[in-house]
């Protein structure tokens, strides 16, 4: 609270704090989650189910935790991260603790699934999609992606780390370790640092450089449809537009080839010949790749549009798929790294622009319970994905039909996009510049 003081504009702007916390939140929190693709080989190994039942443990995770979703976002919007995240992380460490003595699908899909996966949601792009708009207009795309960014330069360390942890004391202990990691990094630092709001320490969005009428020349986005972007959107009547439901659907499918390509990634790996040091190799450069991704697609998208980046994005999980269809039949290093470069270098743009498609168009007191909504969508693309995957893998014996229904996936999001049109509500002042030159 800034004790009813008209907010100010400040030499240091404290918009980078959060940005930086919200840089290593991210890094540990969905990493973790993403992690599942390395403890999944090992536990496929130990207790020899089905591929489609393990992956559902991911899925359980996801699916589960998406009628928590809009009820996140409004408590995002009463309580504020400070609060939201540190309780996020006592639940995901609870959900890796008692992993460690799971050995049913029941019991996998409660701890790792449930409390693990589906835990992580306030801590993962959508939680930090509901609060980092706020404090970032006119770079909004760039600091989104910078926050992001932590996914991959913290992979480096972590997925390399965790192979050698599992293959010299087994996956249990790599369960440990995380749990850890979310109580004594995550919980402090968010209780100390993190803020909903620029508004609660005295502040403007940008540090008072731009306002939600902000024209070219100032650097801020475009007001097209006037009307539209000053009515106060709450969720019911968001709800009653079409726009909503066509970023809905859009997110779906998006996260669905995300997820369906990410979750299975190792075990294909493993299957078409990759060494597991190789893999594991691999899944981390992806991360890394991501890094270089979400920065460069989200400042793209501030000058180009929110849609033309979203096109580029998606696309990168399209020739992923085509890339790993064609690597199944011919596998080999070059089509390994293409992988990677597409995944990271393209599709992980994705993550910088979840918050800003949606908030160039219901901007507003609400957005956080908004989004959370419209994340229901999301997660259920990303929960049904995986396990879809699996499913056609035990019914066709490869990933081929799989990995296709991606590929199809991928344009159909990017047209989805096109059609909610946020450049028709907030143009940004580089899509306005290129367009006027």
């Amino acid at each position: 609270m800034n004790g009813g003081r008209p907010p100010v504009a400040t030499r240091f702007y404290y918009g980078w704090v959060v940005i930086a916390v919200a840089f290593l939140t991210l890094g540990i929190a969905v990493n973790a989650r993403t992690a599942f693709s390395l403890l999944y080989p090992p536990i496929l190994d130990e207790f020899g189910w089905e591929r489609g039942v393990t992956a559902a443990i991911f899925s359980v995770g996801f699916i589960a935790s998406t009628a928590s979703v809009p009820f996140i976002g409004m408590l995002m919007d009463r309580y504020g991260p400070r609060i939201i995240l540190p309780v996020s992380a006592i639940v995901v460490a609870l959900g890796y603790y008692a992993a460690t003595f799971a050995s049913t699908p029941l019991a996998f899909y409660l701890s790792l699934g449930l409390l693990a996966t589906g835990g992580s949601m306030p801590m993962a792009y959508v939680g930090h999609s509901m609060f980092l708009p706020n404090w970032f207009m006119r770079r909004r795309g760039l600091a989104l992606g910078i926050a992001f960014s932590g996914v991959g330069v913290l992979a480096l360390g972590l997925f390399p780390l965790l192979q050698i942890v599992i293959d010299t004391s087994g996956w249990r202990t790599a369960c440990i370790a995380m749990a850890c990691a979310f109580i004594i990094v995550i919980i402090p630092l968010n209780l100390l640092l993190q803020r909903g709001r620029p508004e609660d320490v005295g502040l403007l969005a940008d540090n008072g450089d731009a306002s939600g009428e902000a024209d070219s020349a100032a650097g801020g986005p475009v007001i097209v449809d006037k009307a539209w972007a000053e009515r106060d959107w709450t969720l019911p009547s968001a709800m009653r537009t079409r726009r909503f439901w066509w970023i809905a659907a859009g997110y779906f499918l998006a996260l669905y080839a995300w997820y369906a390509v990410q979750v299975h990634q190792i075990r294909f790996f493993l299957d078409v010949g990759v060494n597991a040091t190789e893999a594991a190799f691999a899944f981390s450069l992806v991360a890394a790749a991501g890094v270089i991704g979400q920065i460069t697609i989200g400042h793209f998208s501030d000058r180009f549009g929110r849609e033309v980046g979203w096109s580029v994005a998606v696309s990168g999980f399209m020739l992923c798929a085509i890339a790993m269809v064609v690597m199944e039949s011919h596998p080999n290093r070059l089509l390994l790294y293409a992988t990677v470069g597409f995944q990271g270098l393209l599709g992980y743009g994705i993550a910088s622009l979840f918050g800003p498609v949606t908030a160039e168009i219901f901007a507003g007191r609400r957005f956080a319970t908004i989004l959370g909504t419209v994340a229901v969508m999301a997660n259920l693309g990303a929960g049904t994905g995986p396990w879809v995957t699996g499913y056609l893998y035990d019914l066709a014996g490869s990933y081929t039909v799989g990995l296709c229904v991606v590929a199809i996936a991928c344009p159909l999001s990017i047209l989805c996009i096109w059609i909610a049109a946020p450049r028709k509500v907030r143009r940004v002042a580089g899509a306005t510049r290129h367009s006027a030159g």
